[in-house]
């Protein structure tokens, strides 16, 4: 380092030692050694770990922008530009990664090439290499702090946090199909510059221990995801959602949880929670033994009346029964085959029309109105049902947000018909399709959800104040 008493009015003067920020990164304030000694500058970082394809390989990584603070915690991404051994002042030859930031000093800002590598034993977080240095920098060894200071109060700040850039993630969707909602997901994720790979549910296996719980797959360890996209099949809850609850264990952010899955699947656990949080549902009633059938259909109401299988799907297990006489016969059916079953109310005036409203993070961002196929009281597209896009009333729309509230769902398609006494919960599906309802209204939901799981998994607020230390 060279100490200059004469400096040019143009020339900027670093001291030994000066606040920068990396807003690329969402590092506001970090305290950074000048030392010219050293060709490239680097980063303090940990949890390095590469991600995305290989003609454009990204990296993440995390920073303790704060010594002494190892509880404050920024996630970080960038594109990876080389990787280079580094030599350090001890003779240690180190492989680092390698990427661009913008470097900002005062009111001066340009871009500079960073090594990752961790720095946890070193007082400054970050080391200014040569080649970071532009021509017109005085450097005054003597002295320290010739630029403006910051403060690292500012990772405290709420507005500071909203204006972080967009990380890019790692997501898992947990699928077993090849569908149109599988690769929207995949597509619109790439698009936003994160990296989602699809995962088989049932190849998954987990390693159960209090200390480190861990999922595998294909004989490896699966890498640490940022968001985990739950598509269940009906076939496979009971171990699907095991999975899920081994992701919650291990802390990964779940679209939607096990427990919320679970209530969803089980159509009678569905409407007792319904009907714990008073949301409106067709009259329904459920009993186990055959002495009680008569009984259970004065519960209902007269017929018309459906009867549905607890674990029924896309219109599957769904029978209306016009008579009493066919009532007891599907009822008897049933109870033959050891199924379990509800019986519900038919909602006439619905006249084969329900709505599915599409909740995303406690908003409606979509509804469509759905038709049944000539002859059919089921509107499932699946069953060759139509869909047109719907203007849901208010009513319509509080009802759908607390049923997704009620199953604790981030994602959610409610369905909901359209009775004398206002909407009526058919049921709470926590695997919407996304096909018939982006064709239907021509909005983006996969982007609507993306967006959420980029809110959610930002890094938690820090609410002790910090003084630094100059």
């Amino acid at each position: 380092m060279t100490d200059t008493p004469d400096v040019p009015a143009d020339m900027i003067r670093f001291g030994w030692e000066e606040w920068v920020s990396l807003p690329d990164l969402g590092l506001p304030a970090l305290r950074a050694k000048v030392d010219t000694g050293a060709r490239t500058s680097a980063l303090h970082a940990f949890d390095i770990e590469t991600f995305g394809p290989a003609n454009a390989p990204r990296v993440r990584f995390t920073v303790h922008p704060v010594p002494g603070r190892e509880d404050l915690i920024i996630p970080c991404s960038a594109r990876i530009v080389d990787r280079r051994n580094v030599t350090s002042s001890n003779g240690e030859t180190e492989s680092r990664y390698v990427i661009a930031s913008t470097l900002r000093v005062g009111d001066e800002s340009w871009r500079i090439e960073l090594t990752l590598t961790d720095r946890s034993s070193m007082a400054s977080r970050m080391l200014l290499g040569r080649e970071a240095l532009k021509d017109h920098i005085n450097i005054v060894a003597t002295d320290r702090f010739q630029q403006p200071r910051l403060s690292y109060d500012v990772y405290s700040d709420a507005r500071v946090r909203q204006a972080a850039p967009n990380r890019a993630l790692r997501i898992a969707v947990m699928s077993r199909e090849d569908n149109y909602s599988t690769r929207r997901l995949v597509e619109e994720g790439e698009k936003r510059g994160h990296t989602v790979e699809v995962i088989d549910t049932t190849r998954c296996y987990m390693a159960i221990n209090a200390l480190s719980p861990e999922v595998h797959y294909d004989g490896k360890r699966l890498p640490r995801y940022d968001a985990v996209i739950p598509r269940i099949g009906a076939s496979i809850t009971s171990y699907g959602t095991a999975v899920i609850r081994q992701f919650e264990t291990i802390g990964t952010f779940c679209v939607n949880g096990s427990d919320g899955i679970t209530a969803s699947r089980d159509k009678l656990h569905a409407h007792q929670l319904m009907a714990r949080h008073k949301i409106g549902m067709p009259n329904t009633a459920f009993a186990a033994s055959p002495k009680d059938t008569d009984s259970l259909m004065r519960l209902v109401g007269t017929a018309p009346m459906i009867v549905k299988l607890l674990e029924s799907t896309q219109g599957k297990g769904v029978v209306l029964a016009e008579t009493k006489k066919a009532a007891q016969s599907v009822i008897d059916a049933f109870r033959g085959l050891k199924a379990n079953f509800l019986v519900q109310d038919f909602v006439k005036e619905a006249a084969g029309e329900d709505i599915r409203c599409l909740v995303v993070g406690g908003k409606v961002v979509a509804a469509m109105k759905r038709t049944g196929a000539e002859g059919d009281f089921r509107s499932n597209l699946h069953r060759g049902g139509s869909a047109t896009v719907a203007r849901i009333t208010r009513e319509e729309r509080e009802t759908a947000l607390r049923a997704a509230k009620a199953f604790r769902l981030n994602l959610a398609g409610v369905d909901l018909l359209r009775s004398e006494s206002g909407p009526k919960v058919l049921e709470v599906n926590s695997s919407p399709g996304l096909e018939g309802i982006e064709t239907a209204t021509h909005k983006n939901i996969a982007e609507k959800l993306y967006e959420h799981i980029e809110a959610k998994v930002r890094p938690t607020p820090v609410r002790r104040k910090i003084t630094p230390e100059d």
